[in-house]
């Protein structure tokens, strides 16, 4: 751990309280025309189930004709973990439903009402679930709080040493720090920043003579997810030494997995020449996760980094990321990604082939894709 001016604050063995999960908020779609999953998840509920699970979805609202001019259409706003847990009949019109379900919000979004003049869509990002005349939160996440963090088998530097002897509050308090990760080897893999390093107590450790267990009074506002702790945890150990491993994740987790792909990615000393042959194992190819981590392990290696995203793809293709262009692609079991990709939605709701996006996006740099 260091603070700001990367001045050492102390080394641990480990962290408890990192991981939670957020809270979800609660909300309503009024007047709604249900579609594919949200339809699915309706009848779940109307033969007894005491809740549905929707996954992410995207909520895009509609402007009406009345929106102030020159106004900007609002971007679509993604929910993550939705689950549907009510319905009943819309007072107005028998014919559509009304739907409550919790959900997690990426980012704080309260659309006024000229935006919902024309109601809200909504997509999962494979198939659109219907459209619905409002949408409003219920209730907000109800948030306790950052819990504490407690560094296990800590030897503190003395500005942290010092911390925990002060009597007056305020020299408790050292401002933020970053906690850098380290894996098994002692290399600094990731870091969080902004955790509020404000000493609590402290008691000698069980790893090690002369080492604390520190608690720290507050700890991260938006953790990492209890579904991190495993995958962090193995990537510990160092990056893995067989491909594949991802495969078995939902997308949740492989966009965990992907994002410790990013952190350990350190960029080679040379790219390999232009001209190679790199085969992309297609089996697991089932969304854009498993795409990022499958190419990225046909041109680096098992846990290799080639891009988190179609335009970290393309930062890739320019150099300095294991490859040069022009190369060749030959992509084994496309039928997977064919089948899964071939048609998905954007963030608005419009289709597109992420395949074919993917091949166009490879031959602007001269470079080849073949099927298989």
């Amino acid at each position: 751990m260091a603070d700001e001016d990367d001045q050492l604050l102390g080394v641990c063995a480990e962290v408890t309280g990192l991981f939670a999960d957020p809270h979800p908020a609660t909300y309503q779609l009024l007047g709604c025309t249900p579609e594919g999953p949200l339809r699915t998840a309706l009848h779940a509920l109307a033969t007894g189930a005491t809740a549905a699970r929707l996954g992410d979805l995207w909520v895009q609202p509609q402007p009406g004709d009345d929106c102030p001019p020159g106004s900007e259409r609002l971007d679509p706003w993604r929910l993550r973990g939705a689950r549907v847990t009510g319905h009943r009949p819309h007072h107005h019109d028998p014919a559509l439903v009304d739907v409550f379900f919790e959900a997690v919000e990426d980012d704080y979004f309260t659309p006024d009402d000229p935006y919902l003049a024309s109601g809200v869509r909504l997509h999962n990002g494979r198939t659109r679930l219907g459209s619905c005349r409002d949408f409003s939160e219920i209730a907000p996440a109800v948030e306790p709080g950052p819990a504490p963090l407690t560094l296990l088998g800590c030897a503190p530097a003395p500005a942290l040493t010092a911390a925990l002897a002060a009597q007056s509050p305020r020299r408790r308090r050292l401002g933020s720090a970053y906690l850098n990760i380290l894996d098994r080897q002692g290399r600094e893999r990731s870091s969080c920043w902004g955790v509020p390093v404000e000493a609590g107590s402290s008691r000698p450790s069980a790893l090690g003579a002369g080492l604390l267990d520190i608690v720290l009074t507050q700890g991260l506002w938006e953790p990492p997810p209890l579904a991190a702790r495993p995958l962090w945890r193995r990537w510990h150990r160092g990056p893995p030494a067989a491909p594949n491993l991802w495969a078995a994740y939902d997308t949740e987790r492989r966009e965990i997995w992907l994002e410790r792909v990013a952190a350990y990615h350190r960029r080679p000393p040379q790219d390999a020449p232009a001209g190679r042959v790199y085969h992309l194992d297609g089996r697991f190819i089932t969304d854009e996760p498993g795409f990022c981590l499958a190419i990225g392990e046909a041109v680096n290696g098992p846990g290799g980094y080639f891009g988190r995203c179609l335009a970290a793809l393309d930062d890739c293709l320019c150099g300095h990321f294991g490859a040069t262009v022009p190369f060749t692609v030959i992509w084994h079991h496309s039928q997977v990604a064919r089948r899964h990709l071939g048609r998905v939605l954007d963030s608005t709701g419009e289709p597109y082939d992420f395949c074919a996006e993917v091949t166009d996006l490879l031959s602007q740099y001269g470079s080849q894709v073949l099927l298989r």
